[in-house]
């Protein structure tokens, strides 16, 4: 087996699998530890679904476009002797996103309480106490569900049954519309209160009300966005792990991960080419890796329980830039969801039946008008997503043949509810589906946010960040514990790094400090 070059004796080397957060973040912590860590992904550039494309003179942040809980990244880095701040320029964001429906009323969330206050007010006045103990149960949700249960391991079934009474306690088993519907009668403020998610994958009506910490972590720590994009963070983090003495493969796929004597031992790429390791971390989907990239017997993640699990929906996301639109649209601030016309309906639609409907929702994201070097000058940088089905389902859709007439009707309703005029100002335009997701970062079906979190398919439930099908393999991302979203990925590094030992060859010298 062709050895790393970069190894420095026994127990020291570590190979990543992908370069998204997860991974990314896995490195940097491994190399904090003394591994010296080769990471490995197929796409050109760090950041997975974090990356970006430009299309000209416009630059498209491809996935996530929001940095909650900033503090993660910040202990982050200082566990790497660096300073992230001095890094990543992040923007405080206020408001957060305005949420528009169909009748043409509105909700605009921000972090100050009282602001939220006086909007649940002027759209249902006898709904404020209800919010008020909402954002009560949102904060005791955080403190056990984040704080607690998503910063450690769950990969004990002991850890799972010490923490079943609280589970039982905080009414775990009611999903997160039903805890938003318990607390306020407006249909309005119960969508408002529930779709979050959809940010990571998970249907509002059968996700667990654990979900609801949402609410009190945008409130407590804000919506940022880091100028440059998400992709600028990921960059910085390349440039901490390359510091560290640790290398970037890219346009490298992974084809097997190698196993000797029982354990994991390193990874084979597609080229044939070897690297050898002591421990392997998978940032590759959880359904990849263990239908993939193991190629030997599994014990618990067999294809037949992959394929039984509920994945997360499918996303159709319609990147575009516009050209003389600056002074446009005044009132379109960085984000905003439009909800359509149906909000139960339309996400049975989508995560049960497996339909592509007529009416949409959607997530529509407006960069320029924080960060004006996503778009060439007097023009916009846009994209606007919408849920869609995941490939898994038994009649899925033909991208092939609905693409184009989905974007036309994506244009349709920017148009009459957000953007008029839009047709006449667009220059840039690309389209990614369910199956772009599928090639490009090798999604089981699809998805966008692998297994989907549902209360059954969380904590010990979810693939573990200690492999249960080898010794020495390790996964991080959004399938496995914590979750999807930058705060969980970023967390399940966290975790990993209790997870692995200090290298035992660890330097003594101090860690490189980022610069003055």
């Amino acid at each position: 087996m062709q050895q790393d070059t970069q190894a420095e004796g026994p127990g020291c080397r570590a190979v990543v699998v992908g370069a998204g957060f997860g991974g990314l973040a896995a490195a940097m912590r491994l190399g904090a530890n003394g591994y010296r860590v080769t990471v490995i992904d197929r796409l050109d550039m760090p950041g997975g679904r974090g990356s970006a494309l430009w299309r000209d003179g416009h630059r498209f942040d491809l996935g996530p476009t929001i940095v909650t809980v900033p503090q993660l990244f910040r202990e982050l880095w200082a566990e790497c002797g660096r300073d992230f701040d001095k890094d990543v320029d992040l923007r405080a964001l206020d408001p957060f996103y305005q949420i528009r429906w169909p009748d043409g009323s509105h909700f605009t969330a921000s972090q100050s309480t009282e602001a939220m206050r006086a909007e649940v007010t002027r759209l249902s006045p006898g709904d404020l106490k209800g919010y008020d103990r909402f954002l009560k149960d949102s904060e005791r949700r955080y403190a056990f569900g984040f704080e607690d249960l998503g910063r450690r391991s769950m990969h004990r079934f002991a850890d799972l049954l010490k923490v079943l009474p609280t589970f039982g306690m905080l009414r775990a088993d009611k999903s997160v519309y039903a805890h938003a519907a318990a607390r306020v009668k407006d249909e309005r403020l119960r969508m408002a209160l529930s779709f979050h998610p959809l940010f990571i994958g998970g249907d509002p009506f059968h996700v667990t009300s654990m979900y609801i910490l949402v609410s009190y972590l945008e409130k407590e720590f804000g919506v940022h966005y880091a100028m440059g994009g998400t992709q600028a963070i990921a960059g910085a983090m390349a440039r901490v792990i390359e510091g560290q003495g640790g290398r970037l493969m890219f346009n490298a796929e992974v084809d097997e991960i190698v196993e000797k004597k029982g354990r994991a031992a390193g990874v084979k790429l597609k080229d044939g080419e070897r690297i050898g390791a002591d421990i392997v971390v998978s940032n590759a989907d959880a359904g990849h890796t263990y239908a993939h990239l193991l190629k030997r017997r599994k014990k618990r993640w067999t294809g037949r329980k992959l394929n039984r699990a509920r994945w997360s929906m499918g996303l159709f996301v319609w990147y575009f830039g516009t050209q003389g639109t600056c002074d446009m649209w005044r009132d379109v601030g960085h984000h905003t969801i439009l909800s359509g016309p149906r909000y139960k309906g339309l996400l049975r639609d989508i995560f049960l039946k497996g339909k592509l409907a007529d009416d949409m929702s959607l997530y529509v994201h407006r960069p320029s008008v924080t960060d004006p070097s996503v778009a060439p000058e007097g023009g916009d940088t846009f994209y606007a997503l919408s849920p869609v089905p995941h490939l898994g389902h038994d009649d899925p859709v033909d991208w092939t043949q609905e693409a184009e007439g989905y974007r036309e009707k994506v244009q349709n309703v920017l148009e009459e509810r957000l953007l008029p005029g839009l047709g006449a100002h667009l220059t840039a335009s690309e389209v990614f589906t369910p199956e772009t997701f599928k090639s490009r970062y090798l999604s089981p079906h699809g998805s966008a946010f692998s297994i989907e979190p549902r209360i059954l398919q969380s904590a010990w439930f979810r693939p573990h960040n200690v492999s249960e099908e080898i010794p020495g393999l390790y996964l991080v991302g959004a399938g496995t514990h914590p979750g999807a979203g930058l705060p969980g990925v970023v967390a399940s590094a966290e975790v990993l790094g209790k997870l692995v030992p200090d290298a035992p060859a660890r330097a003594e010298a101090p860690l490189p400090m980022a610069a003055e």
